[in-house]
């Protein structure tokens, strides 16, 4: 049964700032423009194929709405599915609209739209958490993640992204699981200008990284990334070596791995998301690192690891260049995605 949402308009001053940037023109952009539209710029790229699906959809629901009721709400529940933001995310955020809509009134598809960022942004920084960096260099992080997902590109992009805001950086290629994998992360160690520790393939990882541990240590590296082998969550010896790469960290650097990041590939959507679920509990997941967010229209699994993973976005992969990886901002993706 409809219910009439009373047209009670919203105070001006609880617009909130990032409407403003979506302008191009708010003070904290026009302070460090170069930075800010960059990142704004190349996120919006990345999530071109999501926001004219979504927004087309978006658009169809709340053209000449003057009235929000039930049937707007179930129908924007749908767009929200579509984008593969996942059931208990679109259940949190229109139950958040309908009592929203009940004590205050939502004056019609504009305002609702509005709203609608705000939802989606607070998903999001609920789980967002400051990166751990060590007291004493080296910070530690540690990729994993199944073969397929783009983790040993990352690995390369990520030493990359960190030398470009002046880290030292050194690799350890301690995925000898897989052929090839020594060496293509030597390609972009080559790329980067950045260090690499390695064994042969078929080798110990977890003596790879003791050495790039004691490696990093002795020169004060900033930072240490480790690239550890494909491991599928059905597969416990591999989960178990996991652990022990984890207890080798730690016995050399106090508190390491700092971050423990879960390569993701986008394009998956809630396939790979069950495959997550399983592999966080097991790895100690501290973020994602989303791949290939470029190629998919379903770039919604962002809201859906924040709610059923309970895991901040920490990186999006958006391209196939060195440099296409950025670090997450939940105001520039939502802006990015609901236009």
């Amino acid at each position: 049964m409809a219910f009439s949402l009373f047209n009670r308009r919203k105070p001006d001053s609880e617009v909130p700032d990032e409407q403003e940037s979506a302008a191009g023109e708010p003070a904290a952009a026009q302070q460090n423009p170069p930075a800010k539209l960059g990142f704004f710029d190349r996120m919006r790229q990345a999530v071109t194929r999501t926001r004219e699906s979504f927004s087309e959809s978006i658009g169809e629901v709340l053209a000449l709405t003057r009235e929000i009721d039930e049937t707007s709400l179930a129908e924007l529940e749908i767009v929200l599915l579509q984008a593969d933001i996942g059931g208990p995310t679109a259940r949190i955020v229109i139950e958040n609209l309908r009592q929203r809509a009940l004590r205050h009134g939502i004056e019609g598809g504009a305002e609702l739209k509005r709203l609608l960022k705000l939802e989606l942004k607070q998903v999001l920084d609920r789980v967002a958490t400051p990166d751990v960096v060590a007291s004493t260099p080296p910070t530690v992080v540690m990729m994993v993640g199944v073969n397929g997902t783009g983790k040993t590109t990352t690995t390369g992009k990520l030493a990359y992204l960190y030398r470009s805001q002046g880290k030292t950086v050194l690799l350890c290629a301690a995925d000898t699981f897989r052929a090839a994998a020594i060496e293509q992360l030597e390609v972009w160690a080559s790329r980067s200008e950045t260090p690499i520790i390695k064994t042969k393939t078929g080798g110990d990882p977890s003596a790879a990284l003791y050495d790039a541990c004691t490696a990093a240590k002795a020169r004060g590296t900033d930072v240490l990334i480790a690239d550890t082998a494909g491991r599928l969550h059905t597969k416990s010896d591999l989960m178990k070596e996991l652990d022990k790469m984890r207890r080798t960290a730690e016995k050399l650097v106090p508190g390491a791995p700092h971050q423990t990041l879960l390569v993701m590939d986008a394009t998956t959507g809630q396939n790979g998301l069950q495959q997550a679920k399983l592999f966080t509990e097991a790895a100690r997941v501290t973020g994602i690192v989303l791949t290939k967010l470029d190629g998919t229209a379903k770039g919604g699994i962002v809201l859906a690891i924040a709610t059923e993973l309970g895991l901040p976005v920490k990186y999006v992969g958006v391209g196939e260049k060195m440099e296409d990886i950025l670090p997450f901002s939940s105001e520039d993706f939502v802006e990015s995605m609901v236009n």
